[in-house]
């Protein structure tokens, strides 16, 4: 009777094991999705800012570390007057809202929170204009606080939390060097 009850223990512990497992794993693949959609995103403005390298210096005034697009603005309204920077950096937004994706009313298809920032870092050594396009994004995990950039200070959760002081903000950046063709 005592190694049925010793049995049982060891088998209701094992279940526990593989129970928190699962949880971990699936928060992991949540993190891992927001990631390549943020990826996807950066990706999308860098070939914005290439096919307007005329005005690419538009793309950082539109969508600056001061006031990034994204999450918990209005998305700029764009019109026939509008130039191509302003309706790819509305368009841009509204992705970053997860326009893409809907379900009553809601806009899902992006990531959590997802803002996103042009930096004008000036001339490279060869003259060419450099750039850096930065989302970023609500964890779900407390990790290490990224550099000072895009979105910080915007996800702080609340005195006391796991997310306390940006600890659950991510972000992936991108340089974008646009030569000089003259």
């Amino acid at each position: 009777m005592i190694e049925v009850l010793v049995t049982l223990v060891i088998i209701a512990i094992g279940l526990l094991g593989l129970a928190g497992l699962q949880t971990r794993l699936e928060s992991s693949e949540m993190e891992s999705y927001q990631r390549a959609q943020a990826l996807v995103l950066l990706d999308d403005m860098g070939s914005r800012m290439g096919s307007n390298r005329l005005s690419a210096a538009k793309y950082a005034e539109a969508a600056p570390l001061t006031a990034p697009l994204g999450a918990g603005m209005v998305c700029p309204a764009t019109d026939a007057s509008s130039t191509r920077a302003q309706v790819d950096s509305a368009e841009w937004c509204a992705a970053l809202q997860g326009v893409a994706e809907t379900a009553g009313g809601n806009r899902l298809g992006a990531v959590v929170g997802g803002r996103g920032c042009v930096e004008d870092l000036g001339l490279g050594p060869a003259g060419d204009r450099m750039f850096r396009v930065t989302v970023a994004w609500q964890g779900l995990t407390p990790t290490t606080v990224p550099v000072e950039g895009c979105g910080a200070g915007q996800y702080n959760g609340p005195a006391g939390s796991v997310c306390a002081g940006d600890l659950c903000r991510r972000a992936v950046s991108a340089f974008i060097r646009m030569a000089n063709l003259k």
